[in-house]
């Protein structure tokens, strides 16, 4: 286990990298402010980008995408930072599935309200 100082100033760290970041997006979009960014536009308008199979795919592939960053960062600091494994590794694998398996419908419900209202 890491001294109480050390995790803090791990933790300390990591915010304020994360935090400098978001820091250095928003000041690159202030710069530009005549270009307008619509993502969510430009995914749906591609050829083959509209419909129930765009819109499973997109809900589909956050969930999925969500879940690997969410196990890549459980992973890391549990074995890596605390030595925590074994037991509780799979057991906070097998949760966050169930947990994004209950919460799946309704996000899914959730983002066809969304792209409804939209167009």
């Amino acid at each position: 286990m890491l001294p109480v100082s050390l995790n803090i100033t791990l933790m300390l760290t990591g915010y304020a990298l994360v935090m400098g970041f978001l820091g250095c997006g928003l000041l690159i979009l202030r710069r530009r402010p005549a270009r307008r960014w619509a993502p969510a536009r430009r995914v749906l308008s591609r050829p083959g980008g509209r419909g129930w199979p765009a819109l499973i795919r997109q809900v589909a592939g956050t969930a999925i995408g969500g879940y690997v960053l969410l196990m890549a960062v459980v992973v890391g600091y549990y074995q890596g930072v605390a030595h925590l494994g074994g037991r509780f590794l799979s057991s906070a694998v097998t949760g966050t599935a169930l947990l994004i398996g209950i919460t799946l419908p309704v996000f899914f419900l959730a983002s066809w309200v969304a792209a409804r209202r939209r167009g």
